[in-house]
């Protein structure tokens, strides 16, 4: 019963971090290059208004989606399924690293683009800050892929 419960609780992990995967995914493959392509106030604008939205909604969905992989960790540890818990726990590994780049570098710039949106002031680097935000996609996006592929393992491994 335990194992399935495990199973149970990496599918709802899966689901919820592939919400982040695919968001940030997304920004990597086509937002980034959209941004681009348009002013620095218009990016502004835009990013600052998704970030609005994004800021109070994904959370949600990240936590969740961290909450379930410690607890499929955890039931794989207490299930005796060691090769499920090594990949669980790298999969909690590699939602720490990304919660950590979240919290320094994204959540700082997402609440002045947030900002921004809201009163129409547009900051001075405003190409800075999308630039600087931009450059950690490529780690936020690999970090969601260790993470989901490590939940599938221990799928699999349970």
């Amino acid at each position: 019963m335990l194992v399935v419960t495990g199973q149970i609780i990496a599918v709802a992990a899966v689901l919820s971090n592939a919400v982040v995967y695919g968001t940030d995914v997304c920004g990597a493959v086509i937002t980034r290059s959209v941004n681009r392509k348009l002013d620095d106030a218009t990016v502004t604008i835009s990013a600052g208004w998704g970030h609005y939205y994004g800021d109070r909604r994904m959370p949600i969905v990240g936590a969740g989606g961290m909450i379930a992989a410690v607890l499929t960790l955890l039931i794989a540890l207490a299930a005796g399924q060691i090769g499920a818990a090594v990949a669980a726990g790298i999969t909690v590994a590699a939602l720490l690293t990304w919660l950590a780049f979240y919290v320094r570098v994204a959540k700082p710039i997402n609440s002045r683009q947030t900002a921004a949106a809201l009163s129409g002031v547009i900051p001075a680097d405003a190409r800075a800050l999308q630039d600087r935000w931009d450059s950690i996609l490529k780690y936020r996006v690999t970090l969601q892929f260790i993470a989901i592929a490590g939940l599938c393992t221990a799928l699999i491994l349970f």
